[in-house]
């Protein structure tokens, strides 16, 4: 019996093998999001390997380490099918990692050296610094035709010297240039990989006139030989230095003096009369940076006064805020007052209007001789609102109220809309009054939602730099107190004045001992406060 074709086509299909029809199934799944993916990933490990090579270029191992540890984790996470959960935590993982625990780990680093002002970075270039510094012209040194040149935006010098041409910059030291082109005038006018600047560019910018004059190209490796050195950019001259460094026994002569000043292990170049150089480098000083907050006499009074107007700036912000806030609210959650959405916009604008903006328009109202608080409210009467030092903490605890109190106002406002009407009620039917209610019923509720927005505020004024900085800061000064510090200083802005970032001797050392310091503080107190607030959910 015969079995006509189309019969056998139909009974006996063709089909795929179990393998086969997985990686087809694979190949249908790989559409425009895995090529997405790839394009990111793609994206990911360009920037990696770039930090990883900038890494090795500077020397820095523990960099490189972590760069490629993480190239190699976000490669095997995201490219593998066993690691679904961690494609949606790595990225917010790696954030926390650079952005807060690279930041406190750094800081902490900081806080165990020297780091600031005359020990900035390491002990060669604190060589060359000083050996910058006592640069004087060779007499009698000869002059040499001079062209300025730039490549990658940093500027050197060529020179002509015996019908040669030396070529190089403030980090590459002279070296001859085999095919380039001297002119007519006796100057190099062209430099292989290297763009000649234009004698009209040089007349016509101050500030590359100005970069050119301070711009030194080194003689050759050894800093001791001098460098390069020119007044109209036209011809150079040797300029040496008057110390000479010798590396093996770590010293530096002033050859006009014949002092000798040599490496201490505390970053410093010290001579045997006590006199120092004022360039060094950061070394690791241990905990002398923590016992200086302690026991430095000229820096524990200030201090002291800074760290206890700190916490009742803090206190008194939170508790006068949440004060006027919860007031406003009690008063304006009452259904008998009119237009109340009305006057709780306008009681929250306060909130919407910048920080440091209503700061700065206070720092004028408060002007002794022309702000309109004297000439409106005190009769004209010259007070010296930013000059006392009580008055300028009254001063700055008004404006941070005045910027405050509207959040806690909307806090409480819904907090308040929020009680059970039922137990209200039932406080009524037993006869308490509107403060027995409120201190049994209505407070200990508010405290149980708001008490961890009162520990955050709480953390937040202790550490409110913009306040205190724009409206005064700091100020006014406390009597002999190093590194500026001022009688409305908190200790966010104290660790600024001692930063030197606004101008000033700056010593990052001791700043980060202090942050550190802030930050026990600060999660101490939250801590505990967190703890206690336990204890209000009992009423719930």
């Amino acid at each position: 019996m015969s079995v006509p074709q189309e019969d056998v086509a139909t009974e006996a299909p063709h089909t795929l093998s179990p393998k086969s029809e997985s990686h087809a199934r694979n190949w249908r799944g790989m559409g425009w999001g895995f090529v997405v993916k790839l394009l990111l990933m793609a994206v990911v490990n360009a920037f990696g390997i770039m930090a990883a090579i900038s890494a090795v270029r500077a020397e820095s191992w523990l960099i490189l380490s972590v760069s490629v540890l993480l190239l190699v984790i976000a490669n095997v996470v995201y490219f593998t099918k066993k690691a679904l959960p961690l494609k949606y935590l790595l990225p917010g993982l790696i954030f926390l990692l650079l952005f807060q625990v690279f930041i406190f780990a750094y800081t902490a680093y900081i806080a165990f050296t020297n780091y600031g002002s005359g020990h900035i970075g390491t002990q060669e270039q604190a060589v060359n610094a000083a050996l910058i510094q006592g640069e004087r012209r060779v007499e009698g040194s000869d002059t040499y035709p001079l062209t300025i040149v730039e490549r990658g935006g940093e500027y050197g010098f060529a020179i002509v010297d015996d019908g040669e041409v030396f070529v190089g910059d403030a980090d590459e030291p002279l070296a001859e240039s085999d095919d380039a082109v001297i002119g007519q005038s006796g100057a190099p006018t062209e430099v292989p990989g290297w763009n000649v600047v234009p004698r009209a560019d040089l007349l016509t910018d101050s500030t590359l006139q100005q970069t050119v004059q301070s711009l030194r190209v080194p003689v050759s490796d050894d800093p001791n030989d001098g460098s390069i050195r020119t007044r109209e950019g036209t011809t150079g001259a040797v300029y040496e230095s008057t110390l000479v460094w010798d590396e093996t026994a770590e010293t530096i002569t002033d050859t006009t003096t014949g002092t000798v000043y040599t490496a201490n292990d505390r970053g410093s170049f010290v001579a045997e009369d006590g006199s120092s150089l004022t360039t060094g480098w950061y070394v690791n000083v241990g905990f002398d940076n923590f016992l200086r907050l302690f026991t430095e006499p000229r820096l524990v009074q200030p201090l002291l006064m800074v760290a206890g107007w700190t916490f009742a700036f803090a206190i008194l912000s939170v508790g006068l805020s949440f004060g006027v806030g919860l007031l406003f609210a009690l008063i304006f959650n009452d259904p008998r007052v009119r237009a109340r959405k009305w006057l709780r916009t306008l009681f929250i604008l306060p909130y919407a209007f910048p920080a440091f903006m209503s700061a700065l328009l206070f720092r004028g109202m408060f002007n002794a001789e022309f702000g309109v608080i004297n000439d409106l409210f005190f009769f004209g009467a010259e007070i010296n609102w930013l000059g006392d030092p009580w008055l300028a903490r009254l001063a700055v605890l008004w404006v941070n109220l005045w910027l405050s109190y509207p959040y806690w106002f909307l806090v409480c406002t819904g907090a308040l809309q929020a009680l059970p009407e039922d137990t209200l009620e039932a406080a009524s039917l037993d006869g308490a009054g509107r403060f027995r209610k409120f201190r049994s019923i209505v407070l200990p509720l508010l405290l149980v939602s708001t008490a961890p927005l009162l520990i955050s505020s709480f953390a937040f004024s202790f550490n409110n730099f913009t306040i205190i900085y724009m409206f005064n800061e700091g100020g006014p000064a406390i009597p002999g107190a190093p590194y500026a510090l001022g009688a409305t200083d908190i200790l966010i802005s104290a660790i600024y004045d001692i930063a030197g970032i606004s101008g000033g001797s700056a010593d990052y050392g001791l700043a980060s001992a202090l942050s550190i310091i802030i930050f026990v503080i600060v999660g101490a107190i939250s801590a505990l406060a967190f703890r206690q607030t336990r204890k209000l959910e009992e009423y719930q």
